[in-house]
């Protein structure tokens, strides 16, 4: 599937909710109709339960037993666990849209999903969304229910934040962006509290980002900032990099999944004053050992001055790639 939405329209399909022991069917279909009665006893009694029919009870145990058919893996998602037994118990909840209303969490890992779209709105009461190894280029912030707190891309192909800056969720506490193609300095200034007036936690990991001073001086505004992650971009190579960082940000708790303690805190103190420190370069030696299947130079090199004999050039390229 390309879209969060047909992801999410297989993920239902894998889940069966609509198939024995949960949905309608002749397994309740006495309890289902006793529910639409005003007058009706609540089902659940053994005794009172037509042939062919099951209790709430046995369908529920065969979901949960993990001998039965129609139990779920033992690594299933809480969610998957609660919409069926939620389809299982009360299925008209979940028939049409109100499936929508029941899910707080969605997670699409790696299913080949292009796009996010319009779609994923049905979700008002989504708070985390989990998209981690997909194929997102852009995020297009209005298709972003408001109620999100959580926006996880890890592993993705996210080069630029504009669209997804443009409407933010304004309640949004972690964005996740490691693993993109994020590079400065025109990225920095979508990092601010203007954006993310909540943000505590920010993963910002193994992207292309160089401009330490610029990114720094916008991560300053977010005033709720705690965890941040940058380790993997080509700025962390800076000498002073964590040192800066701990002495610029003096709200933040965990760099790089490295606590910051008060004795490290008072360590860099005053660095943050000394930005001429932050050398913007850094220098890297390769050398090549051992190259084979290339042909010897030697044998070119016996002509005389002046031939004017033909003349072979062979030059190669090597790249390295970090």
């Amino acid at each position: 599937p390309s879209s969060i939405s047909a992801a999410f329209q297989e993920y239902l399909q894998h889940l069966g909710l609509q198939d024995f022991p949960c949905g309608f069917g002749s397994w309740n279909k006495s309890r289902l109709n006793a529910r639409r009665s005003p007058r009706a006893e609540p089902a659940g009694l053994e005794e009172a339960v037509p042939p062919g029919e099951e209790t709430p009870e046995a369908l529920l145990e065969l979901l949960r037993d993990q001998h039965s058919p129609w139990a779920l893996p033992p690594d299933c998602s809480p969610q998957d666990r609660l919409l069926r037994e939620v389809a299982t118990l009360a299925p008209e909840l979940l028939h049409g849209s109100g499936v929508f209303q029941l899910i707080k969490s969605l997670r699409i890992l790696d299913k080949g999903v292009e796009e996010v779209d319009e779609g994923l709105l049905q979700f008002q009461q989504l708070e985390e969304l989990i998209l981690s190894a997909n194929y997102i280029s852009r995020v297009t912030s209005a298709h972003l229910p408001r109620t999100l707190k959580v926006l996880e891309l890890c592993y993705n192909a996210v080069d630029d934040l504009q669209d997804l800056c443009a409407q933010p969720p304004p309640e949004l506490q972690h964005l996740g962006l490691g693993y993109n193609r994020l590079c400065g300095p025109s990225q920095e200034k979508h990092l601010t509290v203007d954006f993310w007036p909540n943000l505590v936690s920010l993963d910002l990991s193994f992207n292309s980002l160089t401009d330490l001073l610029e990114l720094v001086s916008q991560l300053s505004t977010l005033q709720n900032l705690r965890i941040l992650v940058l380790q993997g971009n080509p700025l962390a190579l800076i000498p002073a990099y964590r040192g800066f960082i701990v002495d610029s940000l003096p709200r933040l708790s965990i760099l790089d999944d490295i606590r910051i303690w008060p004795e490290e805190r008072q360590q860099f103190h005053g660095l943050a004053s000394q930005p001429e420190l932050i050398r913007s370069g850094a220098r890297v030696v390769v050398s090549v050992g051992e190259m084979k299947g290339l042909p010897n130079p030697e044998a070119f090199q016996q002509l005389e001055v002046g031939s004017e004999g033909p003349m072979i050039t062979y030059s190669y390229c090597v790249t390295y790639e970090f």
